[in-house]
């Protein structure tokens, strides 16, 4: 079974009096295991397909499955529901709650879930361990170095082996060396715990770590290539 699957997905955003159309009839299967990224120039529609996929936006027409569920037919709850336990988000700016340190970071999810201070915090710090941040656990983001605050993202994105891990240009603000140090760590964990990763990106590193790049252009798919 494919773990998501877009059926001639559409997108339309209105930019004043403008219909700006985002995505067009896209279709894709992605498998469950899969390191692949969406490529494609700025306004080709990548950023707006992981948020679809993600279920942080609605499509216009069409349907996306998510683990066989088709997200059109879920409410805004059950939608919540499904980005809580089943898909891990990695965002551009790491959006790490300030206020917490690395180790509350990492734990937030597992606390919307329900479970306890003691599994939470064990698993927290043996995930920091894998990313290699051991010892940094209550440091604050402002603490921490772009590439750390990245890699605290990636541990809170994987902590509770979410079946997707939606990673939106997650080098962008990276120099290449801590870019392809992070890259090799999700290539790990993708190999060894079968988490899907979905790029989006127009970082040709990226490119070339993906096993599968999808590439979009004007908001349509325009190339598939399994490596």
């Amino acid at each position: 079974m494919h773990i998501v699957e877009c059926v001639d997905v559409t997108k339309t955003y209105q930019q004043g009096r403008i219909s700006v159309q985002a995505l067009k009839d896209i279709s894709l299967k992605i498998g469950k295991g899969e390191f692949l990224a969406v490529a494609g120039p700025s306004g080709s529609g990548k950023t707006t397909l992981l948020n679809m996929i993600g279920g942080l936006d609605l499509l216009d027409s069409g349907s996306i499955f998510v683990d066989g569920e088709a997200l059109e037919s879920l409410s805004s709850s059950q939608l919540a529901n499904l980005r809580l336990h089943k898909i891990g988000f990695i965002f551009q700016a790491y959006n790490l709650i300030p206020v917490l340190s690395a180790i509350e970071n990492v734990e937030y999810v597992m606390l919307l879930q329900g479970l306890p201070l003691k599994e939470r915090r064990a698993k927290s710090r043996t995930i920091l361990d894998e990313v290699g941040l051991e010892g940094k656990y209550h440091r604050r983001p402002a603490e921490l170095s772009g590439g750390q605050q990245q890699r605290v993202a990636v541990a809170r994105a994987i902590v509770s082996n979410p079946a997707i891990v939606l990673a939106d240009e997650p080098t962008a603000n990276l120099d290449s060396k801590t870019g392809q140090g992070l890259l090799e760590m999700m290539k790990q964990m993708n190999a060894e715990k079968q988490i899907t990763f979905i790029f989006s990106t127009h970082d040709r590193m990226v490119m070339e770590y993906a096993r599968r790049l999808v590439k979009l252009r004007d908001g349509c798919l325009v190339d598939d290539e399994v490596k």
